[in-house]
């Protein structure tokens, strides 16, 4: 049985090398994800209802239905949520990913990425910055504004340029800022310069008037996590290809609420294991503490299940600055998750470690073998609704769902 299961994680491992992540399109949630619907909205992790959601989630949730207008307030929103007519579904189930809270609705603008190898896509929505945003749970004037013009201004702009520059290799940018400095998760400065690099001659040659190209070209200039939402559907298509491979104990998703983390596992399909999400230990923005933080929450940690971000720490001394630590934690963080995981990646590669590549493949029965836990960087949102981010840390998932899915696997694949 051994020997099967090595085989299964050789064939899952095998699909995530060979993705070949491509941005191939902008568009809207509804025009392009999977089972959308206009009363829908979907959301960041497993499975949750109104009620269970954590704070952050709410106040993304009531943003987003004051944006579509279904709702014109806070207290509006809440009832509509609170009322059964509004569909919560996680974006994994869709094809999709979302940083934070994740929330996506029907009208908002998102990337599409293709998986050319496999031909399967993951979308995700555009990156709004850092602080007061949808996505750490606010949802004031300002922050609605900004997703506004993001929708009527920058995607469409985006789009024509995409257009005209034709399909952007993902893979290969990624690569390139893993050996600028970016770490792929938290860290997004090389790879944001990079997207720019690509996408600002066509950007320019729009027939658009220099004020608004100018506001676009700085908006992304000014965020260095603007290309986090292409790493994200970058590896969700490439984690994606490597789900359903029969005896594999690979995964293929972690992804957390804010109130569970929960993960799947390719030789499990699309069961669900969860547990409490954790706290995160990090640096806070002034004025905050850990008295005000939320749990862990996002999809973002597909980077991790893809074999960058957090396994990849060791190429982004620097991020110790956003999230805590010291340079030599960064590179003992990477080290241990060879531990735990399948195989190196052949394309993502670490300067600091001697070019060898990301661990890559993380797998069930290793991390329940040596005790250790993925390690994870986020972004940490404040516990109520309508503030938004705190600060930004280090944390792993629960055990337990490690556990839980060790004893599913033992039970379809036992001898």
């Amino acid at each position: 049985m051994k020997m099967k299961i090595e085989e299964a994680n050789q064939e899952a491992v095998s699909r995530i090398q060979r993705a070949r992540p491509t941005l191939i399109d902008v568009s809207t949630a509804g025009e392009v994800i999977p089972g959308m619907k206009k009363n829908m909205i979907l959301h960041a992790g497993p499975p949750v209802t109104w009620e269970n959601m954590c704070g952050p989630m709410k106040g993304a949730v009531i943003g987003g239905l004051m944006l579509e207008k279904l709702a014109g307030n806070r207290q509006e929103a809440e009832a509509l949520a609170a009322s059964g007519d509004i569909l919560f579904e996680p974006c994994h189930h869709h094809c999709s990913v979302g940083p934070m809270a994740g929330v996506v609705t029907w009208s908002m603008p998102v990337w599409v990425v293709e998986n050319r190898t496999f031909g399967n896509r993951a979308y995700c929505t555009l990156n709004e910055g850092l602080g007061k945003v949808l996505r750490y749970g606010a949802f004031s004037e300002e922050v609605l504004a900004r997703l506004s013009w993001m929708a009527e201004d920058l995607a469409p702009a985006l789009k024509r340029a995409l257009d005209r520059h034709g399909p952007v290799d993902l893979k290969s940018l990624i690569a390139q800022a893993l050996q600028m400095g970016d770490e792929g998760h938290n860290r997004n400065r090389a790879g944001t310069s990079l997207f720019i690099r690509e996408i600002a001659p066509d950007l320019v040659m729009l027939d658009e008037r220099r004020e608004k190209i100018e506001r676009i070209l700085k908006f992304i200039h000014g965020n260095d996590h603007f290309f986090l939402n292409l790493t994200m559907p970058s590896c969700k298509c490439t984690a994606d290809a490597a789900a359903f491979v029969e005896g594999s104990s690979v995964l293929t998703t972690m992804a957390r609420n804010g109130t569970e983390f929960g993960i799947r596992v390719s030789g499990l399909g699309d069961r669900w294991f969860t547990g409490p999400a954790g706290i995160v230990e990090g640096l806070y923005l002034p004025g905050f503490s850990a008295k005000d933080a939320a749990r862990d929450i996002g999809d973002s940690v597909i980077t991790e299940t893809a074999g960058i971000g957090g396994f990849a720490m060791a190429a982004a001394p620097a991020i110790v600055k956003f999230v805590g630590g010291s340079a030599s934690d960064a590179v003992r963080y990477t080290r241990q998750m060879y531990e735990i995981t399948a195989a190196e990646n052949d394309t993502y590669q670490i300067p600091g470690l001697d070019f060898r590549g990301t661990p890559t493949g993380i797998d069930l029965l290793k991390v329940v073998e040596t005790g250790i836990l993925p390690a994870i960087n986020t972004g940490i949102a404040h516990k109520e609704p309508g503030i938004g981010m705190v600060g930004a840390g280090l944390v792993h998932p629960p055990e337990s769902c490690f556990q839980d899915a060790l004893e599913a696997f033992a039970e379809k694949y036992g001898e």
